[in-house]
């Protein structure tokens, strides 16, 4: 279900999230499935459970996830997800443009390239 890169730069909560987050937004995790247990997933990855933990708080503290005390946590709603996750790619996407035309990149070379991005959708 899940694998992780140790050779990426990246922290393995991080990766975690990123690969819990697809999950949830590809419909393989439906709204309402339980995840597995920090133990269960610490074991299964034979990662630290603190690590499970962070990469669950995350995911929480966005809105993907839900816990119940005593049952689990659980994938959540994406409705309020959806809004909020545009927001922050929107934020990112303006950050990374931004830096690019101060790097000298050409602004209608950028505008062909989203252009590009959104036909092979």
């Amino acid at each position: 279900m899940i694998s992780l890169n140790y050779r990426d730069s990246r922290p393995i909560y991080e990766q975690l999230e990123e690969k819990l987050r697809r999950l949830i937004l590809s419909g393989a995790l439906p709204e309402g499935e339980k995840l597995p247990s920090v133990r269960e997933l610490a074991g299964q990855l034979a990662i630290n459970p603190n690590t499970i933990q962070r990469a669950y708080r995350e995911l929480e503290q966005k809105g993907f996830i839900y816990s119940i005390p005593g049952k689990g946590s659980f994938a959540g709603k994406l409705s309020g997800v959806d809004e909020s996750r545009r927001r922050e790619l929107k934020e990112k996407l303006l950050a990374a443009y931004t830096e690019l035309l101060q790097l000298g990149e050409d602004p209608a070379g950028l505008q062909t390239l989203l252009k590009e991005a959104s036909i092979h959708d």
